[in-house]
């Protein structure tokens, strides 16, 4: 079997080679250490799963999700991070991936999701498994955050947490003029008119 682990932080990725070994000790386990490391090893190297953090430098990990359905449709990626899962699962899963990974039960779940996801199935967790229940049946208007594009939840996020346009075009490698373009687009989407509207929200819905 082999597993791509993808994550800025050296130590994270230590510590997941290590539990796999355990459990896959002729596994191959290869490291990116960011989103563009990520597409060239999947771009030159056949892998059996990828797991990879939301968060990294550059590029997120939504950005490197849908590329990689682009150019390998049928490759499981299991997207994991630090924030709740009822924040972010479902956006994940929408976005193609295999399923969602909380960072402080990841010493309990990665086995078992690659497991599942290796066969073919998703990892989806109970709490999950509920909310897209509720997600098919219910007919409720949906949370502001929720009407936003992948791309614009990375801008919105970033601006939350107090980046600049300038830090962000930076950040995801695009130009200043379509950062601002994204922001014009978030604060319409969300009826917001300034950053220190988007950050009191995402604070209060455990976004950042």
């Amino acid at each position: 079997m082999k597993v791509l682990i993808a994550d800025d932080h050296a130590i994270v990725r230590r510590g997941m080679k290590q539990l796999l070994l355990e459990h896959y000790p002729f596994a191959v386990i290869g490291e990116a250490a960011d989103a563009e490391q990520l597409i060239a090893e999947v771009a030159g190297k056949e892998w059996d799963v990828i797991v990879c953090d939301m968060n990294m430098p550059g590029r997120s990990g939504l950005d490197a999700l849908q590329q990689i359905k682009e150019m390998s449709p049928r490759l499981p990626v299991l997207i994991m991070s630090m924030y709740p899962e009822d924040q972010y699962a479902l956006r994940v899963l929408k976005a193609g991936a295999s399923g969602y990974l909380g960072k402080e039960t990841i010493h309990d779940d990665l086995v078992k999701a690659i497991e599942m996801v290796r066969v073919g199935k998703r990892f989806i967790t109970p709490s999950i498994a509920e909310k897209l229940v509720d997600a098919v049946g219910s007919h409720s208007a949906k949370s502001l955050h929720e009407t936003l594009s992948d791309r614009e939840f990375d801008v919105f996020k970033l601006l939350a947490s107090g980046k600049s346009v300038s830090e962000i075009a930076s950040k995801l490698s695009l130009s200043a003029t379509t950062v601002s373009t994204y922001r014009s687009r978030v604060m319409e989407k969300m009826s917001m008119r300034s950053n220190a509207e988007l950050a009191r929200y995402a604070f209060e819905n455990n976004l950042i």
